[in-house]
């Protein structure tokens, strides 16, 4: 699975539900998951951190379809 594919998997799962809650609040989300994944790290959990890391990039992924930025391509335009 690449990035694009990433981002479209949460799209169809989660677009409507985070339209709905709209970004600020979802973008409140994904900073909740960032603490998670530093109290994970900090307790070096790495169970804990795998599965942080798996909510923070989804929530990243909502946060760009809810702003309609393909981070595929935004990865790309910045780092390549």
């Amino acid at each position: 699975m690449d990035l694009s594919e990433a981002q479209k998997i949460i799209r169809e799962k989660y677009y409507e539900r985070d339209s709905v809650r709209g970004l600020y609040a979802t973008f409140t989300w994904f900073i909740e998951e960032i603490g998670e994944l530093a109290d994970a790290v900090i307790k070096m959990n790495r169970e804990a951190i795998e599965e942080e890391l798996a909510d923070v990039f989804a929530w990243l992924l909502s946060i760009a379809n809810l702003l309609n930025i393909n981070l595929d391509i935004a990865f790309r335009k910045k780092y390549f």
